[in-house]
C-alpha cells in the first residue's frame, strides 16, 4: 500500500506523512514548501513539490503513479482573504483531486474537512454531522461544505473509490502554524495581555493532532465504510479555554495575563478592522469569526466516529499538550520564546 499525503509540509499533514513512515509504510508527500519538502526527503519520505490550485492532468498522473490511498489534508485555513482563493485551494482542487483518484483506482480517499462550517455565532453543544447553520460565517466555511458536496457527487459515480470525510475539531500538537502560533503572537504584541470575551469561560473540543492521524488510518483501514460518509473527530475531553492557556502559558514561561473583554467591544473593533482589511488588502489582526471562536460554546457529537470508524482518542488531552509544550519548547525560536 502507498499513500498519497496532500498538505505535506505542514501541520496535520507533516505528522501523518511522519506517522505512516514510521509504521514502515510507502508514502508520497507533496506540498508547496520546498523547504519543508527537503526535511521529509532527510526523513526518508518521497516529495513531490505541487501546487494543487494549478496542477496539470501529467503532474497529477505523476503523483498518482502507484497511489491507493489519499490522505487529502491541503486546504486554505484561514479566517480572512479572498473568495477566490479559498475556491481554488478547498473546492476546484479537492475535486480535481478526487476525480483524478477515482481515475487512478484508489481504494480510499481520506479528506479532512472542518467543524467551521457548523458555526453560526450561538452557543452549541454535541453538534451532530447532519447539522448546517443558515449561512455559512466566511469563506473557509462556505468552500469546505462546498468541497465535500463535491467528494459525495464523485463518491456517488465511482463506487470502487470510497470517500471518507473528517471533521477534526481544534488540531494542535507539533508542526501546528495556526492555533498557538497566533496567541503567542497576539500575547507578545500586547505586552503580555491577552483580552478574550467572556475572559476565556468558552467551552469548546481539541483534537491532539494524533488522534487525527490515527482517525485517518481508521477511515482507510475500516472495512465495509459507507463511502462520503463524514465524521466529527475530537478528543472527547471538552475544556474551558482560559484554562487551557493557562496552563500551557505556565508550562512555556510565558507571562501572560488573560483580561475580560466584552464580546460587543471585541466584536465592533472585528468589524472595523475588517472594513479596513477591505481596502488594504491585509488580513486583519481580529476578525469576526475569530472573537466569535473565543467566545461561543462549541462541543460535537462523536458518536457516530466511535460505532462506524471505532474511532477511541489513543492520547489523551494532558498528554497531548505535555507533548505540544515539549516540542514548543524545543523550538522556542519558532515561536518568539
Amino acid at each position: 500500500m502507498k499513500t498519497l499525503v496532500t498538505g505535506a509540509t505542514s501541520g496535520l499533514g507533516r505528522n501523518a506523512a511522519a506517522f505512516l513512515a514510521a509504521e514502515g509504510q510507502a508514502v508520497r508527500g507533496t506540498g508547496r514548501d520546498l523547504r519543508a519538502g527537503d526535511s521529509l526527503r532527510a526523513h526518508g519520505i518521497e516529495f513531490i513539490p505541487a501546487d494543487l490550485t494549478t496542477a496539470d492532468a501529467r503532474e497529477l498522473d505523476r503523483l498518482f503513479d502507484g497511489i491507493d490511498t489519499v490522505w487529502h489534508c491541503a486546504a486554505l485555513s484561514s479566517p480572512w482573504g479572498r473568495y477566490h482563493d479559498f475556491h481554488a485551494a478547498n473546492v476546484i482542487a479537492t475535486r480535481r483531486l478526487a476525480e483524478a483518484a477515482a481515475r487512478h483506482g484508489v481504494r480510499r480517499f481520506v479528506h479532512i474537512s472542518t467543524p467551521s462550517l457548523y458555526f453560526d455565532y450561538r452557543h452549541r453543544t454535541d453538534i451532530p454531522e447532519t447539522f448546517r447553520p443558515v449561512r455559512y460565517v466566511n469563506h473557509y466555511a462556505s468552500t469546505k461544505a462546498q468541497a465535500e458536496e463535491s467528494i459525495r457527487a464523485i463518491a456517488a459515480h465511482h463506487p470502487a473509490t470510497i470517500f471518507v470525510v473528517l471533521r477534526p475539531r481544534g488540531i494542535f500538537g507539533p508542526h501546528d502554524r495556526v492555533l498557538l502560533p497566533r496567541i503567542l503572537r497576539i500575547v507578545r504584541e500586547r505586552h503580555g495581555r491577552l483580552p478574550l470575551p467572556r475572559g476565556g469561560v468558552a467551552r469548546f473540543d481539541l483534537t491532539y493532532v494524533e488522534n487525527v492521524v490515527h482517525a485517518m488510518q481508521l477511515a482507510t483501514t475500516r472495512e465495509s465504510l459507507p463511502s462520503g460518509e463524514a465524521f466529527n473527530i475530537t478528543n472527547g475531553e471538552p475544556v474551558v479555554l482560559r484554562d487551557l492557556l493557562e496552563a500551557m502559558f505556565a508550562a512555556v514561561k510565558v507571562s501572560c495575563r488573560i483580561v475580560g473583554v466584552p464580546y460587543a467591544v471585541l466584536d465592533a473593533a472585528a468589524r472595523v478592522m475588517e472594513a479596513g482589511a477591505t481596502v488594504s488588502g491585509r488580513e486583519p489582526a481580529l476578525t469576526r469569526y475569530s472573537i466569535g471562536a473565543l467566545h461561543y460554546d462549541m462541543t460535537l457529537d462523536i458518536t457516530q466516529a466511535h460505532r462506524v470508524l471505532g474511532y477511541r482518542p489513543i492520547v489523551s488531552l494532558a498528554d497531548g499538550i505535555d507533548s505540544t509544550v515539549q516540542w514548543i519548547q524545543s523550538r522556542g525560536h519558532d515561536y518568539g520564546l
